[in-house]
């Protein structure tokens, strides 16, 4: 609205449609999802905008919403040296220097920090910036692209942003954590070691049944062999290596 004073202020709502899926900030007209959680489909919001003056202009507009049930792959996430609340108060200035230098449309997904973690102890100066850029076509531009170009203008950027905070700024680029292994993978594992352990104890154990088996066989079979020696030659040798007589004792005959 090209009026000044309260007729060219104007202020943005949400008049029609899926309105306790979706807000608006009155200010801005960025429109954002409240709850859209197991829902998919194309929602139709009816958008008005209308300034201050004394007449109350009014002017209004559809805007159709797609949600997708899958979250996108295209997200990428740029870590800023800064306090989260400190971020939150100039995060339209940050998307203004993203896409200045990036050259596409970008929409800030989520802002997080540690200091959001209950069981965070000390507060951090570290802000996850996660985002998706969109080209002219209004399509996601893939990750890989967004990562390359950030780093090509890292330098640039960074010079922009401490314009916006006031204070040096530090923009790493990082990298989506491995996704962790479901319960089902981790149970499997579980199992699977277990079930191997127990197959190499019951393996040992056979095996050193086997053997003690086979030393008490060996030993039978010593002593079976210096008995039928006995038998066989009617003088043996004793412990002190002097012949002895295997025949009866007198009063054996008896």
């Amino acid at each position: 609205d090209p009026d000044s004073g309260d007729n060219g202020l104007l202020l943005y709502s949400l008049v029609g449609g899926q309105t306790d899926e979706f807000d608006i900030n009155e200010n801005t007209g960025q429109i954002f999802t409240v709850s859209v959680a197991g829902k998919t489909g194309t929602f139709h919001l009816q958008v008005q905008a209308a300034d201050q003056g004394t007449r109350g202009l009014t002017a209004q507009t559809t805007v159709s919403v797609t949600v997708d049930s899958s979250s996108s792959s295209n997200i990428v996430m740029l870590v800023l040296n800064q306090k989260i609340n400190v971020v939150e108060r100039h995060s339209a200035e940050v998307q203004r220097v993203l896409e200045d230098k990036l050259g596409w449309d970008v929409y800030i997904v989520d802002l997080y920090s540690k200091e959001m973690e209950r069981e965070a102890r000390s507060s951090t100066d570290e802000t996850q910036v996660k985002f998706i850029a969109f080209d002219e076509a209004h399509q996601q531009v893939p990750a890989e692209d967004v990562k390359r170009s950030l780093r090509e203008q890292k330098g640039d950027i960074e010079v922009e942003l401490e314009k916006v905070f006031s204070a040096p700024v530090s923009a790493a680029v990082a990298e989506a954590p491995a996704a962790a292994a479901s319960p089902e993978l981790v149970a499997a594992i579980v199992l699977g070691v277990l079930l191997a352990g127990t197959c190499v104890a019951f393996l040992a154990y056979v095996l050193l049944d086997l053997r003690r088996k086979r030393k008490h066989g060996k030993q039978d079979l010593v002593k079976k062999v210096e008995i039928m020696e006995g038998i066989d030659n009617p003088w043996a040798v004793d412990k002190n290596g002097s012949l002895k007589s295997l025949e009866k004792p007198e009063h054996m005959n008896n």
